[in-house]
């Protein structure tokens, strides 16, 4: 409707066509939104697009790091936790983060069950106006939280009941997640309403601090893996993970491209930002590793489009191209230093680097988007933007979210343990989890 008119007075037609209208059909039209179509389509896109990197782009790429006796379980536990998810969200998990009302740490349960919710409501996209279906929105937010949940498993495979993920995963989302979405993404939230406003375009602190932190938790927890440091512990499969990579680098378009919630020029600078930052994710990352007496890896150069795609997250339509790029190499630089030098120090056994990438990338990333907003990197900030303040809160962000996390996955794990208990048997961590919780396995040869 609004481009309609926008074509009507560039045409020349005006609006007298419509001055004969009743006052309060032009009251009633003025009052109704009308969901934008393309930028309903660009955001149902989007949401398919960020599914795709839970099932099968992180799938894959956690499975192939693992040995072959587990695949099948990381398989399993991605699927089901991020089933899992979906499935809450509906229930409780959007009202408690976007509902109407609350305070500052939490919405209201007025949407409870998604009450109210019709295939006729609409969610405001916050720029002139424009509209899309509320179950779009809440669909796009939905694989957001199934993602999340689903990157903790990174520091858990390998040792961790199925049944202890499951309570974990529920009570997790439950306390630390929603909280967490609230306060950074949603109107009345505690750091969306700081002054200024914490900058996280599509995830440093909600998705990637939030499960960086939180696998480190659990992997104190549960201790190491039998053998750890004593046992060739190898991926079984770089070709499924570099698979998975592809897959999560593409669906990562919609998860920070669709953070836009419109199909605009924000979209196109968050795109461009999610190449390039990867890009020297891969490069910054492999030279890291001979910089440190190793040869430049397969495995180091999916590790690093990681810790890239993690870091320009916060500050993809915060930046321009360079800061991206800038912020993808310095976020490989750390994570691979740590991953490569510091973690076979000491006994964290953080299987597959969720700590070591996406809390350390996401730590970078959500600072970093102080300085990308710079207009002398690029970025969009007007010509009197004020660092220290900006830069200020994003480090609050980044405490408070961390914080947050540590102490609620701690309790989530509490319960999971007194529930069901954490750690699987010698005999089946020996065995495998594919057989030993699961009763199949990956490949049958």
């Amino acid at each position: 409707m609004k481009q309609f008119f926008k074509a009507a007075a560039a045409v020349g037609i005006g609006a007298a066509p419509f001055a004969a209208l009743p006052a309060w059909a032009q009251d009633a039209a003025a009052a109704t939104p009308v969901p934008n179509k393309g930028d309903t389509a660009w955001m149902m896109i989007s949401t398919v697009l960020v599914m795709t990197m839970i099932v099968p782009g992180l799938a894959l790429f956690y499975g192939g790091l693992v040995r072959a006796k587990n695949m099948l379980s990381v398989l399993t536990q991605i699927l089901a936790v991020a089933s899992l998810a979906m499935i809450i969200w509906v229930i409780y998990g959007y009202t408690m983060a976007f509902g109407d009302g609350g305070n500052a740490f939490i919405a209201g349960f007025g949407k409870l069950f998604l009450a109210g919710v019709t295939s006729a409501s609409t969610a405001a996209t916050f720029t002139d106006g424009v509209v899309i279906p509320e179950y779009v929105f809440i669909a796009f937010q939905m694989t957001f939280a199934a993602i999340t949940v689903s990157l903790v498993v990174g520091g858990l495979v390998e040792r961790m009941k199925f049944a202890g993920l499951m309570v974990f995963a529920l009570i997790w989302l439950t306390i630390v997640y929603f909280p967490i979405a609230h306060m950074v993404w949603a109107g009345n939230g505690l750091l969306f309403n700081w002054s200024p406003a914490a900058l996280d375009f599509a995830g440093g602190t909600v998705v990637h601090i939030n499960a960086g932190i939180s696998a480190l938790v659990g992997a104190v927890i549960l201790g190491p893996r039998i053998g750890y440091k004593k046992e060739i512990m190898a991926p079984h499969s770089l070709v499924m993970t570099l698979i998975g990579t592809g897959l999560l680098w593409i669906g990562w378009f919609g998860f920070n491209a669709g953070s836009a919630l419109e199909a605009n020029g924000s979209a196109a600078l968050a795109m461009i930002n999610t190449f390039v930052a990867t890009a020297a994710g891969v490069l910054f990352w492999m030279l890291t590793e001979r910089m440190l007496g190793h040869k430049g890896s397969l495995l180091g150069a999916c590790s690093g489009a990681i810790a890239g795609l993690v870091a320009v997250t916060p500050a993809a339509g915060n930046s321009g191209p360079f800061g991206a790029i800038l912020l993808g190499a310095i976020a490989a630089v750390v994570c691979a230093w740590f991953v490569v030098s510091v973690k076979p120090k000491l006994n964290l056994d953080d299987s597959l680097d969720a700590f070591g990438i996406h809390g350390l990338g996401g730590i970078v990333g959500s600072i970093g988007t102080a300085f990308t907003m710079l207009p002398g990197l690029g970025g969009p900030g007007a010509a009197d933007y004020a660092l220290g303040p900006q830069l200020m809160t994003q480090v609050i962000a980044v405490v408070i979210s961390l914080a947050w996390a540590a102490v609620g996955s701690a309790i989530a794990f509490s319960i999971a343990k007194v529930v069901t208990g954490l750690r699987v048997s010698e005999e089946v961590e020996r065995e495998g989890l594919d057989l030993g919780e699961h009763g199949e396995r990956a490949y049958n040869y």
